[in-house]
């Protein structure tokens, strides 16, 4: 097994009964917080996924609250700013619901946590999209292999991951 898969499965495998954000019932969960949150697996989160960051590339985006972690890093590896994207529009101060530059008319790279059926990562690059913003392509952490890759793609966007769940041995 990969040694950063490993690592990640150390940190962030449980077993239970949990219920997933697409509402699905699983006998396991994968953390993000557990694994994200520990500075020598993030630091080589953002080494890899700075391999799909193209030159091109104008801004790293991360939606709320998973994906800032991943896109503080990855733009920290790449030098290149980035973008929060919240789940809905604030409705106080600013009322944004892009935190960080102006998405119109530039390319974001989305980073993911763990993708089940791709729900959160779809309202945030189509969030992106209706502001103007064109995505390069959407890469996550773990794919749970439960639909993320068909339904990205079936939306129209390039969607890769950096381990499966079969690559941590689930």
């Amino acid at each position: 097994m990969d040694e950063l898969a490993k690592k990640i499965k150390e940190a962030a495998y449980l077993e239970g009964n949990f219920v997933l954000r697409s509402g699905r019932t699983s006998k396991y969960y994968l953390d993000k917080y557990l694994f994200e949150t520990q500075p020598e697996i993030l630091a080589a989160l953002a080494e890899r996924f700075a391999k799909f960051v193209g030159s091109d590339v104008d801004l790293i985006g991360g939606a709320e609250l998973g994906g800032v972690a991943l896109a503080t890093a990855v733009a920290m590896k790449t030098n290149t700013p980035f973008l929060i994207i919240r789940n809905s529009k604030k409705d106080y101060g600013t009322s944004k619901q892009f935190e960080g530059p102006n998405p119109a008319g530039k390319k974001v790279f989305l980073v993911e946590d763990i993708a089940t059926t791709g729900g959160q990562v779809l309202e945030a690059a189509k969030s992106l999209v209706e502001a103007g913003a064109q995505v390069t392509g959407i890469v996550a952490v773990i794919d749970r292999q439960e639909g993320a890759r068909e339904n990205i793609e079936k939306a129209g966007f390039k969607f890769e991951s950096l381990f499966t769940k079969a690559d941590l041995g689930i």
